[in-house]
């Protein structure tokens, strides 16, 4: 499975990145990109469970095509949260719900070495999005 075009622009800005701190300054970047979420979407339903900071993730469906294809808008109050769920977003976003069940982000940050400097509560949170994000894949594929 390829990754998205968006995913591989984010993995080769990374890849010019050595310092943490200016990868760190990159997924605040991005999250401060993701656009502005309706206060109505910022709803329990849609609230990730599992993380620390308040998340949202709103996912979207088109089935026109052979096998649904998954959009997702997402949110955080946190700025790095927020930019992990910027990264997360183009991993998965328009992508047929199999392959978004299929793919395993966890191992694709820790590709990007976006993992390695993630405190346990963050990663933790970012495991939370990610089986969100798949569970709803798996129940539409």
């Amino acid at each position: 499975m390829s990754e998205p075009q968006a995913f591989q622009d984010i993995a080769e800005n990374l890849s010019f990145l050595d310092d943490w701190e200016d990868r760190l300054n990159y997924l605040i970047e991005l999250g401060q990109a993701l656009p502005p979420m309706a206060d109505e979407d910022k709803s329990a339903e849609n609230k990730v469970k599992g993380c620390v900071s308040n998340v949202w993730l709103v996912s979207s469906v088109d089935r026109s095509g052979g096998s649904p294809v998954m959009c997702f808008r997402g949110q955080s109050d946190a700025i790095i949260t927020k930019g992990l769920v910027a990264v997360l977003i183009a991993l998965y976003s328009g992508r047929p719900a199999n392959e978004i069940a299929d793919t395993d982000a966890i191992e694709w940050f820790r590709k990007v070495g976006l993992s390695e400097h993630l405190g346990m509560q963050r990663s933790n949170g970012l495991v939370a999005m990610v089986n969100r994000i798949r569970t709803e894949a798996k129940a539409l594929s």
